[in-house]
């Protein structure tokens, strides 16, 4: 079932059959823990020689080290589970979701499929599905290639809307529903629940709230804009797996022998989990750089000419220890005209005040010095890191430096995006690491 005008559709879902232990086949998203092979290393362990979600999906961690063989390995798992019977077809149907984290906090969701001809991940994008963060065009390749020749995909992305009077999704867990799993997550990562929804009344209800959400006129009142296009889907996690799809899809359409035949194949879907913005158990988080390579007082020295070049002024102040640092960032906040970033370096902790800023959020000030900066440096890369303890476990190493950033206020996502457009990449993140979307649904898309 297709309902065009808000991108939706209801998907034919495959679940791992009976006796699976989905403890160890439901694994993170691949963008998490990306400097912790460790992490990798026990998932490794633990998941052994059972069927897993690892084994068709390419961790972010090993992605410098993508060869063909690898890719090749994941696409002939996902054929040899199809040819097995490891994966069970369901009815056509959506799945509502409940993830318990390790931190006591419940999110709620809803498995579904959105129509990648309402989507558009280049800069000024005002499609009805839109990306909220740059995407890192270097990332997509190796998942294009993974993807392009893959039978099956699995969801880790999440994709917001905006619903303050929670008329979407949580009135469905009121209705009678049949349990299809309840699971412990790997690695004390909580616990997540799935229920089956292919009643026709109850799909109805989720294709009317949505296309309430997504009136003209009530878009328009609701932002303050003018005929602007409507955002209705805001993605959350998982832009480069979704802008992957887009691609696969647009060199299908491209090479179609028959063009209106095309545009009933199954890639012209992504699957992923919708999450209401306004979630009680949705937190953002935010997400934090290190350095990697660099010569701390170096890179701090060429930071304060650029700033001065952007018309800023940066001041670099040092404290004894990273408690105390982050003890004077907290209290640094909230003052007029001044962006403040907390660093770790070796044993040099300090704060970055940056008076006048050009940009209106500090990460986007940082990563404009840093995407400047970077490239001229010889060995120099950073990452992108979840949490306060693995920044600071990998900024006090030699030659790293880590930059701890605020967390963006989630009550004004949506305005934000509509607009300023885009923000820069890997500006927040929803929740820990841990916390992300495990794979566990898969759906056929060749």
């Amino acid at each position: 079932m297709n309902f065009i005008p808000i991108g939706l559709q209801v998907p034919t879902l495959l679940l791992p059959r009976s006796g699976t232990d989905l403890t160890k086949w439901a694994v993170v998203a691949c963008d998490q823990y990306t400097s912790q092979p460790d992490y990798w290393a026990q998932v490794e362990a633990l998941v052994g020689e059972e069927p897993s979600t690892l084994r068709l999906m390419l961790p972010e961690v090993y992605l410098g080290a993508a060869d063909e063989a690898r890719i090749a390995a994941i696409q002939e798992t996902m054929r040899r589970y199809l040819a097995e019977g490891v994966l069970t077809p369901q009815p056509p149907g959506l799945i509502l979701v409940e993830r318990e984290t390790a931190r006591g906090q419940t999110r709620r969701g809803l498995i579904a499929a959105l129509d990648l001809e309402h989507y558009d991940f280049n800069p000024g994008a005002k499609t009805l599905i839109r990306p909220t963060e740059g995407t890192i065009m270097e990332r997509l390749p190796p998942r294009v290639r993974v993807r392009e020749q893959a039978p099956l995909e699995l969801p880790h992305v999440m994709v917001l809307i905006d619903d303050p009077q929670h008329i979407v999704i949580d009135p469905l867990f009121a209705e009678p529903a049949e349990l299809l799993y309840d699971v412990p997550l790997m690695l004390d990562s909580g616990r997540v629940r799935g229920w089956r929804l292919d009643h026709p009344l109850l799909i109805q209800w989720v294709v009317e709230q949505l296309s309430r959400l997504a009136d003209p006129a009530t878009f328009s009142a609701r932002y303050g804009v003018t005929d602007e296009p409507v955002l209705l889907y805001a993605m959350g996690d998982g832009n480069h797996s979704f802008a992957t799809a887009k691609i696969i899809w647009e060199n299908l359409k491209r090479t179609a022998s028959d063009p209106a035949a095309i545009m009933n194949h199954p890639a012209r879907h992504a699957l992923v989990e919708l999450v209401n913005l306004h979630d009680d158990g949705l937190e953002f988080e935010a997400i934090h750089r290190v350095a990697f390579g660099v010569d701390a007082d170096h890179l701090l020295a060429g930071m304060t000419a650029f700033c001065a070049m952007q018309g800023s002024a940066l001041t670099v102040l040092d404290y004894p220890s990273w408690p105390a640092a982050r003890q004077a960032w907290r209290d640094m906040q909230d003052v007029p005209n001044r962006q403040v970033i907390a660093f770790i370096s070796g044993s040099r902790c300090g704060v970055l005040s940056i008076e006048q800023p050009r940009l209106t959020l500090p990460v986007a000030s940082l990563q404009a010095f840093l995407d400047d900066y970077l490239p001229r440096q010889f060995g120099a890369r950073i990452d992108y890191i979840h949490g306060e303890d693995a920044l600071e476990q990998l900024g006090a190493q030699p030659g790293h430096i880590g930059f701890y950033l605020p967390t963006l206020d989630k009550n004004d996502f949506f305005r934000t995006v509509i607009h300023d457009g885009a923000l820069p990449r890997k500006t927040f993140s929803m929740g820990e690491a841990d916390e992300k979307r495990f794979y566990l649904e898969c759906r056929r898309i060749f």
